[in-house]
């Protein structure tokens, strides 16, 4: 349920989250789960999404940008709800401001703990794949244990998810398309490495069997975030604003399908 902004421009402590698109709310929704008491605002950057194609010096750029419009409504923690704005962007967040940020990373320790073939598979951006953070991830986790690693950047999921479509023929070929190598080369656990990917989970499962593990780190960020966050002071009952850079019709088309039965504000932010 959403209800069109009435005083979106008011000044309250809240939790802020940030993300390319609307893959962020996958973890909004386990973050709403451990701190009801807290208000939160979140900005989906879809003018600019995917940021997984592009370079890490715009990523990052863009991420203070709304960072600085989180903090300018209140924000005292900020979770980075996108694993390629955090592999581009997190240190440097920590660097420049004086706040507490949580960030993505895919879930590789739990993935390399769990498998019993030896092989996982790590579904994510291009970036994500890319950065140094993950790589020092495989290093740390995966090597060791000599668990082998098999990545896959899969663009078409988010414009999937982007588009609102979760299930049917096309969302399904896509999953065949990245998934199933895979599976045939002995990946037992499968490692969501974007907030996005989650929305997609039910038809992911569908193509694969559900023998197989599937892990993403929502729930992970929410307790983070939860240990972090300063307590909620005000009486007021707490809020949802979500915020969109991209056509606001198609926020409001898509967050009762990706969120039901939340109630949000929802209001179009010109950056």
């Amino acid at each position: 349920m959403s209800e069109r902004p009435t005083s979106s421009d008011s000044v309250e402590p809240c939790i802020g989250m940030l993300d390319s698109g609307v893959g962020g709310l996958s973890v909004l929704l386990e973050v709403q789960k451990l701190l009801p008491e807290h208000s939160i605002r979140y900005i989906g950057d879809s003018a600019w999404c995917p940021y997984g194609s592009k370079p890490a010096g715009l990523i990052q750029q863009r991420v203070f940008q709304l960072t600085d419009e989180l903090i300018a409504k209140g924000a005292n923690i900020i979770v980075v709800a996108c694993n390629s704005a955090t592999i581009n962007a997190v240190e440097a967040l920590r660097a420049r401001y004086p706040i507490p940020f949580v960030g993505m990373e895919p879930a590789v320790k739990p993935a390399a703990l769990l498998t019993k073939t030896g092989t996982i598979g790590i579904l994510a951006t291009e970036a994500s794949i890319a950065g140094e953070k993950f790589h020092h991830l495989l290093e740390t986790h995966a090597a060791p244990l000599k668990v082998k690693v098999i990545t896959q950047p899969c663009p078409d999921f988010v414009t999937l998810v982007e588009n609102g479509t979760l299930e049917g023929p096309e969302a399904e070929e896509a999953v065949r398309q990245y998934a199933m190598p895979m599976v045939e080369a002995g990946a037992d656990t499968l490692v969501l490495g974007c907030t996005h990917y989650p929305f997609l989970r039910e038809t992911i499962q569908k193509i694969v069997g559900n023998h197989l593990n599937i892990i993403d780190t929502g729930q992970a960020v929410a307790k983070r975030t939860q240990s972090l966050v300063p307590s909620a002071e005000t009486e007021a009952a707490p809020s949802l604003h979500i915020q969109t850079t991209g056509p606001l019709e198609t926020l409001e088309a898509l967050f009762p399908k990706l969120c039901p039965g939340t109630v949000a504000t929802l209001s179009k932010l010109e950056l």
